[in-house]
């Protein structure tokens, strides 16, 4: 049975208006295996919201879902009000511009120098700019994530969380409307984890990004959640704020809490 405290997300959301992606009736099966089973979202403008589940669970399924990856089987998915599954493929490309991506492998060129891995989305994207507004927009991405020094280095160059940072700086070259993270903080230490955590808050307070975070770490979902959807049997099981499910009694939600 879904368990939705109906008061409590009401409370969350009186400051939040814009829905940026809904989803509703969500259903995505592999043969036999039904791994979204009706799931419904919505996330808000300026938002960080984590979906929490577990290993498995259809969380980076829905992802694919959301950027058209993947095709659903039944249910509604609107992003920044487009319906995903009603557009054609140049329709598709220009909704993704405005969503950044950040995959859990980072998924940066070795073959390519910092600089050029994040000049790519650019030249990718034919987005018109001169060299030097490049040059500009390619120094303040790297600042952001506090990496200006790297410029030129070469990926294998750099530690692992200095590789993630290099991501999310390629993703936010762009200025996505939305950031999709999947799993930021896996193979990272305690430390790096934390500094990683803070720049995911950083960025939402800075450009006002709504962010959809796909995570099984508690204490990234601690310290970086609005609000926590948490993924079961395919459905939208609880929603509320990390403290409100933290002090729930039902034992499905206590064992990410235990």
């Amino acid at each position: 049975m879904a368990i939705y405290p109906e008061i409590k997300t009401h409370r969350l959301k009186e400051h939040l208006s814009e829905e940026v992606v809904r989803i509703r009736g969500l259903k995505k099966s592999f043969g036999s295996n039904k791994v979204l089973d009706g799931f419904d979202l919505s996330l808000y403008r300026s938002e960080n919201l984590v979906v929490l589940g577990k290993s498995g669970s259809g969380k980076s399924v829905l992802i694919k879902c959301i950027i058209g990856l993947l095709e659903a089987d039944e249910g509604e998915i609107h992003v920044l009000g487009h319906s995903i599954p009603e557009l054609d493929h140049e329709e598709l490309d220009q909704i993704r511009v405005k969503l950044g991506f950040l995959f859990q492998s980072n998924a940066l060129y070795d073959s390519m120098t910092v600089r050029e891995n994040l000049e790519f989305p650019l030249r990718r994207h034919w987005i018109v700019v001169t060299q030097d507004q490049v040059d500009q927009m390619v120094r303040e991405a790297l600042e952001n994530v506090g990496l200006g020094h790297t410029l030129d280095m070469m990926p294998i160059e750099l530690s692992g969380g200095m590789r993630k940072r290099i991501a999310l700086a390629r993703t936010l070259i762009l200025r996505p409307e939305i950031i999709l993270y999947d799993e930021p903080t896996t193979g990272l230490d305690p430390i790096t984890a934390g500094e990683i955590n803070e720049l995911m808050v950083s960025i939402r307070e800075r450009y006002k990004t709504s962010s959809l975070i796909i995570s099984h770490d508690m204490k990234c979902v601690r310290e970086t959640a609005d609000r926590v959807v948490i993924l079961i049997d395919g459905k939208c099981y609880a929603e509320d704020s990390y403290d409100g499910l933290s002090r729930s009694k039902d034992k499905k939600i206590r064992d990410f809490f235990e």
